[in-house]
């Protein structure tokens, strides 16, 4: 009865090498890291920061409601 598994790869050769799509990809995700914030994202990071957490957003969702729930009485 034949056997479906594979023996282990020899460990004597060299890591096999990635191929060279990756590289270009781990080339750009570096890029895009290393890259700046635009000025207009960090107005609004700022500008949410400065939000009181207490008092929530003004979408009207049910977290922004005084009486929570969002329910009628």
């Amino acid at each position: 009865m034949a056997s479906d598994h594979k023996p282990p790869p020899s460990k004597s050769g060299p890591p096999p090498r990635a191929p060279e799509w990756a590289d270009g990809l781990k080339q750009l995700y570096d890029s895009v890291v290393e890259e700046d914030l635009p000025d207009s994202f960090k107005d609004l990071l700022a500008r949410l920061d400065d939000i009181d957490p207490e008092r929530g957003g003004s979408n009207g969702s049910p977290s922004s409601s005084p009486r929570g729930g969002g329910a009628r009485p």
